[in-house]
């Protein structure tokens, strides 16, 4: 009697939430990972459909980590009783390193773009420019110089929550403006990537703001992942604004942009109210 080959059952497909996560690692940083199309085929079958809007909502955990890493290199320069501002500038390194600069470039274009252009047209054109003008690098030296000064005047514990509460808080907000804000380009990645859903958009706000309670909590004040927000907030608004005030939408030069500028305003918001409450307990 002839033997029947065993069944076989394919295996299952990964959940959809890790599909997300692992897109958003691979949007935001360099890391030695596997191509995403081997990725247990994260961008096969009908989990694919949205991915790239869903991955959005997963970009504040992501930022943490990529604060937390800048953290401990910021720890790493004090124990090694290197100045404040020199630790702070190597912690800022270190995230440009994992994110590949994906952020800085993007504000780089952004203000050449918007200063030089005269219209949207030619404005979208010089975005596009691999070269870099005078506004794209006075906008790294301020976005570089305001968060480096801002780390510099923190101590190491609370320096390393800043940076993972800015982490988050600086990308929570870019799943609200893909949604509120049409795409600039029709054949840009921003366009390609779609709109994301209002489940999409909460999801990214309600990480932000629990990773940034966390982060600041260890230093018992986790109230200040509010104030950390609005500030995350309203950055990323004046930026869409602006946006659309000068190009009609977003792009993805755009998102690095806001992420930018959001970051520059949760670390200053948080070494001003950090620094009163340190004032305040030795008063």
């Amino acid at each position: 009697m002839p033997i029947m080959p065993e069944a076989t059952t394919a295996p299952s497909p990964p959940p959809r939430w890790t599909q997300d996560a692992a897109l958003a690692l691979v949007f935001l940083t360099r890391l030695p990972l596997p191509p995403i199309g081997q990725l247990n085929g994260l961008l096969s079958g009908p989990l694919a459909e949205g991915a790239s809007a869903r991955a959005m909502g997963w970009f504040p955990p992501v930022g943490a980590l990529i604060g937390l890493a800048g953290g401990a290199v910021y720890a790493a320069a004090a124990a090694l009783h290197l100045p404040p501002l020199a630790g702070a500038l190597l912690a800022l390194a270190a995230t440009v390193r994992l994110t590949g600069g994906l952020h800085e470039d993007g504000a780089a274009d952004v203000a050449d773009g918007f200063g030089g252009g005269r219209d949207p047209a030619r404005k979208l054109e010089i975005m596009r420019d691999s070269r870099v003008g005078s506004y794209g690098v006075l906008a790294l030296v301020f976005s570089v110089g305001i968060r480096a000064a801002a780390l510099a005047a923190l101590p190491v514990p609370a320096a390393v929550a800043a940076l993972a509460a800015a982490g988050a808080l600086s990308r929570c907000g870019l799943a609200a403006m893909a949604r509120v804000l049409p795409a600039a380009r029709r054949d840009g990645l921003a366009a390609a990537q779609g709109r994301p859903a209002m489940t999409t958009v909460l999801l990214a706000l309600l990480f932000g703001i629990a990773i940034a309670a966390m982060a600041l909590g260890g230093l018992a004040l986790p109230a200040l992942a509010l104030p950390a927000l609005a500030a995350s907030l309203l950055a990323v608004a004046a930026v869409a604004a602006l946006a659309r005030k000068q190009i009609g939408g977003h792009t993805g030069d755009v998102f690095g942009a806001a992420q930018q500028a959001a970051e520059a305003a949760v670390l200053l918001t948080l070494s001003a109210l950090i620094g009163a409450a340190a004032i305040g307990a030795a008063a």
